[in-house]
């Protein structure tokens, strides 16, 4: 039984490793970013482009992770390492299967995917070199996701720390050399990420090999576990479409109240995402948690885990909150120089410092439900907050504010409508025992 200390080390001991990892795959983007930046607009262009499409795709596959985290958790806390192991590595064979497909047809597709972004021939060119080389380490790119959910669901989130630090930082030296060194340009980024991926891969193949012996779990795929695994992703990958829809639709109306307000709400955003960090570490840490005791029956743990992972949310939600309150005048100088961006993004910087709190217990929620393996609830929940949340987009999409008060009507409607919306949606479901008795 844990005791409050033990506690809050065990949530400590999942979510600051969880925190590194998170933390180390943007601040290596940022460096990648800017070895393709020196060479010049054009590279630096088609780079936005190309990304914007990966990070979409990938960004949609995320649920190989979510769904191969309750899994394991489960069985591990029943005491069935080796049936833990065995159900994540059949995520391992659906992320690859998943990964070849979308490889292929993504190489076949990037002609056509670029060419609907408009851009000049010189831009469209150095996407599609790019693109194309990337769509092969799409593959490893969800095997990856798989294994740290694995990992994750064994209560071990220091491995995938180590991994993504060590491939994220042999990305920014291959690419280097492959760049600067041979000269390849643009296609030398790609290149040098590709084979970065793969050899996180290698390694997450020779940790999870040593699981496999260790507890004499079967490396083969096996059928019904390939297929339960794609059942429960299916159902988080319709949740994490919601998500995408909800974020691409709120661009769409920001966009449309002008180029300032736009790059406005890309500062808000960015401030937003940045705090998600940490409240995301904390998620995860509620995911392995709540499947693990789930798995193993005791139900007092599961309500102990929920009741000090939501105060742990909501407390650094105040702490995040508080920040970007008392740094709301100076966060748009920071980010362009400009006086008149700082003063236009201010209200909406301070409308997202008071729902901290809010995001904070959201994103706990998330992750209590994701560890039930709650997925179907998740999805059709996910659909609601949209039915929602759309008709506050709506109407400020005919109303047409601008201005620093559009921005901060925005603000509201995003971090508070929606952000609300999905406190309700979570919070229903945690009033009656139901999403505990979900199968494993």
């Amino acid at each position: 039984m844990h005791t409050p200390t033990t506690l809050n080390r065990d949530i400590l001991r999942l979510a600051v490793p969880a925190l590194g990892a998170l933390i180390a795959e943007p601040l290596f983007l940022i460096l990648d970013s800017a070895m393709v930046g020196h060479l010049g607009l054009v590279p630096l262009a088609a780079l936005g482009i190309a990304a914007a499409v990966l990070q979409t795709i990938v960004g949609l596959m995320v649920f190989l992770a979510y769904s191969t985290t309750p899994a394991v958790a489960r069985r591990f806390g029943a005491g069935r390492p080796a049936s833990a192991v065995s159900v994540g590595i059949d995520g391992l064979w659906l992320a690859l299967g998943l990964g070849a497909i979308l490889a292929l047809v993504g190489y076949l597709s990037t002609p056509a995917l670029i060419g609907a972004f408009g851009a000049s021939p010189e831009v469209a060119a150095d996407a599609r070199a790019y693109l194309g080389i990337s769509m092969w380490g799409l593959p490893a790119m969800l095997i990856v996701f798989a294994a740290t959910g694995l990992l994750r669901g064994m209560q071990d989130t220091v491995t995938p720390l180590w991994i993504a630090g060590c491939g994220f930082g042999a990305n920014a030296l291959l690419n280097f050399a492959f760049i600067y060194g041979l000269g390849w340009g643009i296609s030398g980024s790609a290149v040098g990420t590709v084979v970065a991926q793969w050899g996180m891969v290698a390694a997450y193949v020779a940790v999870i090999g040593r699981l496999a012996r260790r507890h004499q779990a079967p490396l083969r795929p096996r059928r019904e576990g390939v297929r339960g695994s794609a059942r429960s992703g299916g159902w988080m990958f319709l949740r994490t479409v919601s998500l995408r829809l909800a974020l691409l639709l709120t661009v769409a109306v920001a966009t449309g109240f002008g180029t300032h307000e736009l790059a406005g709400w890309q500062v808000a955003f960015t401030m937003f995402s940045t705090a998600a960090f940490a409240l995301d570490a904390l998620a995860i840490a509620a995911q392995a948690l709540i499947g693990k005791q789930l798995g193993a029956g005791s139900t007092a743990e599961v309500r102990r885990v929920l009741r000090r992972t939501l105060a742990w949310g909501a407390w650094f939600g105040v702490i995040t909150g508080g920040l970007v309150g008392a740094l709301s005048s100076v966060i748009g100088l920071l980010f362009t120089g400009d006086a008149a961006l700082a003063a236009l993004v201010q209200p909406a910087l301070i409308v997202l410092a008071v729902a901290q709190p809010v995001c904070g217990v959201v994103f706990v929620l998330d992750g209590v439900l994701i560890g039930a393996n709650d997925a179907r609830y998740l999805a059709i929940v996910g659909g609601l907050n949209l039915v929602v949340y759309l008709p506050t987009l709506l109407a400020l999409w005919l109303w047409h504010p601008g201005g620093a008060g559009g921005l901060a009507w925005l603000a509201v409607a995003f971090f508070g409508v929606y952000m609300l919306a999905r406190l309700v949606g979570l919070g229903w479901r945690l009033r009656r025992p139901v999403w505990m008795t979900q199968p494993a």
